[in-house]
């Protein structure tokens, strides 16, 4: 019996392809810039058709992009609530605010910007992610993409269980931004308790935090 010795060739070289990450986009952002930069692009695949819910999907991860203008607007006529909603049907959310952060701040009051992007965090449990322009969010997209072809690691905050009264000290004040096994060791050093750490005021605990601890009350007093 004879091979078709191309035929194996082809098929060997066929199966040594790389996956190309895939990402799927609304045709309703069709005329977006955006969708130029990704077709130009030969690392993904990129496929466009109707989403129901938000502008692009990469894996798992549910993606809704809103230009400053369109975020200010969707978010009096809350428009923007009602998508966050339905954005919740998936494990993972993004959304994308593009342009200057200042524009926002110039249009509405700048504590009203920032509580409802708090709320969107907290409330429905959605990263937010700031772009310049339309080829910043492409290049974020396309980095997104690539990522979900990568083996996924679990990942802990903390390398080790604490077992010790005060290792479970350390391991609570080691969950807080910016505040290491260091850190997390001389404010105990210094206050002994949680509770003190807590209920000190912002200049005690400067000693230890520095600049840092203006955010770290705050973050207690939300």
């Amino acid at each position: 019996m004879l091979h078709n010795i191309f035929e194996t060739r082809k098929r060997k070289s066929n199966n040594n392809q790389k996956e190309k990450p895939k990402i799927i986009a609304d045709i309703h952002e069709k005329d977006s810039m955006i969708l130029a930069e990704l077709k130009h692009n030969q690392d993904i695949e990129l496929n466009i058709q109707s989403l129901k819910i938000g502008d692009y999907l990469i894996g798992n991860i549910i993606i809704e992009r809103k230009t400053t203008n369109d975020f200010i607007s969707s978010m009096l006529n809350k428009r923007l609530i009602e998508q966050l909603i339905q954005m919740q049907q998936y494990n993972q959310k993004i959304l994308i605010i593009e342009g200057k952060i200042e524009d926002l701040y110039n249009k509405i009051n700048p504590n009203a910007v920032r509580g409802f992007i708090l709320s969107i965090i907290s409330n429905y449990e959605t990263n937010i992610i700031f772009t310049k322009d339309y080829r910043d969010t492409s290049r974020y997209l396309i980095i997104l993409a690539k990522q979900q072809l990568k083996p996924k690691n679990q990942i802990s905050f903390h390398s080790r269980i604490p077992k010790t009264i005060k290792e479970q000290k350390q391991y609570i004040l080691e969950a807080f931004p910016n505040i290491g096994p260091k850190k997390a060791e001389l404010l105990l050093k210094k206050f002994n308790t949680l509770n003190n750490v807590f209920n000190a005021k912002e200049e005690e605990l400067k000693e230890v935090l520095k600049n840092q601890s203006k955010d770290f009350k705050e973050i207690l007093n939300i």
